[in-house]
């Protein structure tokens, strides 16, 4: 079993993002890299959260629609509690509003960062928080 990888299996990588094709992409990405990626589609008013356990999120930080990037954030830890959140933008900087929940920032089209920051990152978490 590689460093990272969960009791269960691959370590699961929750991408969070609001264009199919770029659910594509990233998950692409990151079942390249050895992990199990997860998507979930944000929708004008809700996100599709998968019922598995979580060890890392991706999101991205423009979203449309009513759901923004801080409330996906606050949800994703209510739901993972303790999955590192990796925050991906076409900007190039940081953005203030998200800083507390990320701990790491990668701009878009730098799939080798990305799965730099996944490897550092990588490290099982406790699972789905009960949601009854």
């Amino acid at each position: 079993m590689k460093s990272g990888d969960s009791v269960n299996g691959t370590t699961t990588v929750l991408i969070i993002d609001d264009d199919p094709t770029h659910l594509k992409i990233y998950g692409w990405i990151v079942n390249a890299a050895g992990y199990e990626a997860l998507p979930a589609l944000v929708k004008a008013d809700r996100i599709e959260f998968p019922q598995k356990r979580v060890d890392l999120v991706v999101m991205d930080y423009r979203l449309t629609g009513q759901i923004t990037a801080v409330q996906a954030a606050e949800l994703a830890q209510a739901l993972y509690p303790g999955a590192p959140i990796i925050v991906l933008s076409d900007i190039y900087d940081l953005p203030s509003d998200i800083a507390p929940y990320a701990q790491a920032f990668v701009r878009k089209g730098e799939p080798a960062k990305l799965v730099a920051a996944l490897g550092k990152l990588s490290k099982p978490s406790q699972g789905i928080a009960d949601t009854a």
